[in-house]
């Protein structure tokens, strides 16, 4: 039985109940927010009534400034809050990617960049001396590293290390 389709018809029959039913509940979810919101208003901002003269007036203006200031102070002090939360949650996001292991790299360009552009990019005007690199380096010739070669047989070599005699040559020529 489990193995049974669904017809279409009843498929959209019950998904059109289902979006009712959600439209409906929405609905409600928005009334019940705006009576909560028309009872906070009662609550915290009773009807205004103006006075007639002119220091009552200034005493609800004093008034007010207290209440706009306390309201400011809160708003602060939120907002503190929320920045103080956020560099947390990223520090936290920060250290579960350490844990992982796995970090996103960023995907670099290649850049076809000579030693003295590059330095002159990163330094600005300061950079003065150029690197060539290849003009420090010791020029090596291949006739030479062929004669270090000993052409000796080695058989000889040996016989002559061979005893005490052979070993203090070669301690005598090493040091």
């Amino acid at each position: 039985m489990a193995d049974k389709k669904m017809s279409v018809s009843r498929r959209s029959y019950l998904k059109s109940l289902l979006l009712q039913i959600g439209q409906i509940m929405l609905e409600e979810e928005a009334q019940e927010a705006e009576k909560e919101k028309e009872k906070y208003m009662e609550e915290s901002c009773p009807s205004l009534s103006i006075p007639g003269c002119m220091q009552e007036l200034q005493e609800l203006c004093r008034k007010l400034h207290k209440q706009i200031d306390l309201v400011d102070e809160e708003l602060y002090d939120m907002e503190v809050k929320v920045t103080k939360s956020g560099k947390e949650i990223d520090d936290l996001k920060l250290k579960v990617q350490d844990l992982n292991g796995k970090f996103k790299k960023p995907a670099l360009k290649k850049v076809r960049m000579s030693a003295d552009a590059m330095l002159a990019a990163l330094l600005g005007s300061k950079h003065k001396v150029s690197m060539d690199l290849r003009a420090n380096l010791k020029q090596v010739k291949k006739e030479l590293k062929e004669e270090e070669k000993p052409s000796s047989d080695w058989r000889k070599n040996i016989e002559d290390k061979a005893g005490m005699d052979g070993r203090k040559k070669m301690f005598e020529t090493e040091a």
